[in-house]
C-alpha cells in the first residue's frame, strides 16, 4: 500500500447536494422545535438529505454518481429498495425483531410513507459506500495482494444460503427470533454465487482475486448508515413521531448497552446488511435484465 499524491478537487458540489444537506438541517431544527410534520416524517426526510448530499459529495470526488450519470437507473434502483426491504418485512412477520410507532392513521397516507422510507435504504448504503470507495482510491493506492480468498465451489454456499432463509420462519417463534442474523448473510451465500454463475457482479470474483475494497466499503458504508438509522431513530422517539421499536429477546441485550434503542450487539448486522443490499441488487438486475436497457452497473 503507498500514499498517492492528493490532487485537489476542483469539480464544484452540485446544487443538490446543498438542497440534501439544506434538508438535513430543517429537519433537525423542525424537530428541535416540535413540529408535527417533521417528527411524523422526519426519518424519510432525513434520509432524502443525506442521499442528495452524499451524492454530491461522490460526484464532486469520482466525477460521476448516481443523480449525474445514473438518473435513468436511479427511479428503478428506490423502486427495488422498496421490493427488497419487503422482503425483509415478510421474514418479520414471522420472527417480530420490530415494530413500528407513530404512523399516520390514514391508511393511504401510512402507506405513502412505507414506501418513502422504504426507498431510501438501498440508495443510501450503496451512495455510501461508493463514497467510501471513492475516498480510499483518491487517496489510498490499493493493489491486489495475496489476501486472495479460496471460496471453493459455488454450490455448498448456495446449499447453505437456503437453509440460512428457509430454517429460521420455519421454527417456533421464540426460537426464530433470535435469527435473523441468519436471514442478512443468507442471502449473500444465496446469491452472490448465483450472480457470478450469470455473470453479473458479483463478490465472490473480487475476493477469489484478492481485491477486498468493494467490501470493506460496503461494510463501512453499512456502519455509518446503521449508526445514523439508529440515531436518527432515536431522535423521531423522543419526539414522538414516527419511529420503530425493536421487541428483540432480553438476551441479546448484553449488559444493557444500547446505540439509540439498538443493542450493541445488533450494530453488528449493519455490515453484513449492506453486503447483502448491494448482492440482492445486482440479483434484481439480472433477473429483470436491467443490463440489456441500462447497462451494467457496478463501482
Amino acid at each position: 500500500m503507498k500514499t498517492e499524491t492528493i490532487q485537489p478537487m476542483r469539480r464544484a458540489l452540485p446544487s443538490y447536494a446543498w438542497i440534501g444537506l439544506m434538508i438535513l438541517l430543517v429537519g433537525e431544527i423542525g424537530l428541535g422545535l416540535n413540529v408535527d410534520l417533521v417528527a411524523t416524517w422526519f426519518t424519510p426526510m432525513m434520509w432524502t438529505g443525506f442521499i442528495l448530499f452524499t451524492d454530491g459529495l461522490l460526484a464532486r470526488i469520482k466525477g460521476q454518481s448516481w443523480l449525474t450519470s445514473r438518473r435513468r437507473e436511479f427511479p428503478f434502483l428506490l423502486l427495488a429498495s422498496v421490493l427488497i426491504w419487503l422482503l425483509f418485512e415478510i421474514y418479520n412477520l414471522r420472527l417480530q425483531n420490530w415494530l413500528y410507532r407513530g404512523l399516520p392513521d390514514r391508511g393511504f397516507v401510512r402507506d405513502f410513507g412505507y414506501f418513502w422510507s422504504f426507498a431510501t435504504i438501498a440508495p443510501a448504503v450503496l451512495i455510501a459506500a461508493e463514497l467510501v470507495q471513492a475516498l480510499f482510491r483518491r487517496y489510498v493506492h490499493l493493489s491486489p495482494g495475496p489476501t486472495r480468498v479460496p471460496l471453493g465451489p459455488r454450490w455448498p454456499w448456495i446449499l447453505l444460503g437456503i437453509a440460512f432463509v428457509a430454517i429460521p420462519p420455519l421454527l417456533p417463534i421464540p426460537v426464530a427470533r433470535f435469527t435473523f442474523g441468519f436471514v442478512w448473510v443468507g442471502f449473500i451465500l444465496l446469491f452472490d454465487p448465483i450472480n457470478e454463475r450469470l455473470g453479473s457482479p458479483n463478490l465472490r470474483s473480487e475476493l477469489r482475486s484478492g481485491f477486498l475494497g468493494k467490501v470493506a466499503a460496503l461494510m463501512a458504508g453499512g456502519l455509518l448508515c446503521g449508526l445514523l438509522w439508529e440515531a436518527w431513530n432515536f431522535q423521531a422517539l423522543g419526539a414522538d413521531g414516527g419511529h420503530w421499536i425493536y421487541t428483540i429477546p432480553q438476551e441479546l441485550h448484553i449488559f444493557g448497552l444500547h446505540y439509540g434503542q439498538m443493542p450493541i450487539l445488533g450494530l453488528l448486522g449493519f455490515p453484513p446488511f449492506a453486503i447483502e443490499i448491494y448482492v440482492l441488487y445486482q440479483t434484481v438486475r439480472s433477473l429483470l435484465d436491467v443490463e440489456r436497457i441500462l447497462g451494467r452497473w457496478d463501482f
